[in-house]
């Protein structure tokens, strides 16, 4: 609940609103957790209230008797020791009451500390067309009052001291700066926090924008067989279109999972091409493929880019292994029916998503098997229409 106080004068058995019938003393007083606090409620003579009648409530909760003194006929303090932090940035209520629990007058809390060095400073920019920063705050993270972050930055030996306006809504403790880039100047970046108790400043950054692009994930992903190879697959994909008219070398990294599997495996040594090679992989076996790139060296940097986020997964099966005919009546049957139950489920589906035999393909028997592997709910339809 938000902290709001009401003073209000009982008269004639009907409650109005004055100003000056009661006050509370501090008014909205900024403590440090742990701190002691002392704080009186006066009273209006005219109002014919003696103080031995008041109560205090904190946040609706009365406080013990044993906590007041009665300091005149028309005053009345309450008297906190080691305070709590507040339970939200808006403050405590303090509230004084008449014996007939009408608010009198009251005061906000607000219990906290003041904050500590933000730390794990980090930016980055997308395709060069922003910079984008983020850090935590320091020590523990809450400080209980309201505190306010600024991203400050200048350019590195002339430029002058700028804050970021564009704080994310989403992602707290982040800030994007999209005007006036300036790519080959050094930037110096830091943060300040500052509330009602104090304040504190980070560590200062110092970076060149071309040293920490990343991009948008490699496109035209496609994953397919090579002829009959029962263990392999071609994975294809295209550089990320932002970046196609900076001078750069891209590195790659692809990963893949069985269909039924969450464990993916990476291979690292793609190097800058555009298609490689999956080997080794179960034959009859639906593979899941993404592909992430860092955009390294751009413009002449010497450091590593920062690896943009995985593609969306394209998946493709390989093909069947080809097997001798058993001797076994049993085995033989039992794979039969297995192979019977799959192809009925199969063709099922495609009444409902092929239309003429030109669309009958390897390719539609791998969407197929990406659905089921997605869609419980599909694989539960197809089930019912075999038993059907």
């Amino acid at each position: 609940f938000t902290c709001l106080i009401f003073s209000h004068i009982f008269k004639n058995q009907v409650l109005s609103f004055n100003l000056y019938v009661a006050i509370v003393y501090p008014q909205d007083p900024v403590l440090r957790m742990g701190s002691n606090l002392t704080a009186s409620c006066w009273v209006h003579p005219e109002l014919g209230v003696h103080a031995n009648s008041l109560f205090w409530t904190l946040n609706g909760h009365q406080l013990p008797s044993s906590l007041y003194r009665v300091l005149s006929p028309t005053n009345l303090s309450v008297t906190l020791a080691g305070l709590n932090a507040s339970r939200q940035t808006s403050g405590d209520n303090l509230v004084c009451h008449n014996h007939k629990g009408h608010i009198l007058a009251g005061s906000c809390l607000y219990v906290g500390m003041p904050p500590e060095k933000p730390v794990n400073l980090t930016c980055w920019s997308r395709n060069t067309k922003d910079l984008t920063c983020s850090w935590a705050p320091g020590g523990k993270g809450e400080t209980n009052i309201s505190t306010l972050y600024k991203l400050k930055y200048k350019l590195r030996w002339y430029g002058t001291e700028k804050e970021c306006e564009d704080y994310s809504h989403t992602q707290p403790y982040s800030c994007s700066i999209t005007q006036d880039l300036h790519l080959f100047t050094p930037y110096e970046i830091w943060v300040e926090a500052s509330n009602r108790l104090g304040r504190a400043t980070s560590d200062v950054i110092i970076l060149d924008i071309l040293d920490i692009v990343t991009t948008d994930p490699p496109s035209g992903v496609t994953v397919s067989r090579l002829g009959q190879l029962e263990d392999q697959l071609s994975v294809r994909w295209e550089a990320p279109p932002a970046l196609k008219d900076f001078l750069f070398k891209a590195k790659y990294q692809i990963r893949y999972r069985l269909e039924e599997s969450q464990d993916w495996k990476v291979m690292n040594d793609v190097g800058n091409q555009t298609s490689c090679r999956l080997a080794g992989l179960r034959p009859g076996t639906v593979y899941f493929v993404q592909v992430r790139c860092n955009p390294v060296g751009i413009y002449g940097s010497r450091k590593a880019g920062i690896w943009s986020e995985w593609s969306h997964p394209t998946a493709a099966s390989t093909p069947h292994a080809k097997r001798l005919m058993s001797c076994d009546s049993k085995s033989s049957g039992d794979s039969n029916s297995t192979l019977r139950r799959e192809l009925k489920q199969f063709l099922g589906w495609v009444k409902k998503h092929a239309y003429g035999c030109s669309s009958m393909s390897m390719k539609l028997y791998d969407q197929w098997r990406v659905d089921m592997q997605k869609s419980p709910k599909t694989r539960n339809q197809v089930l019912q229409g075999d038993k059907s």
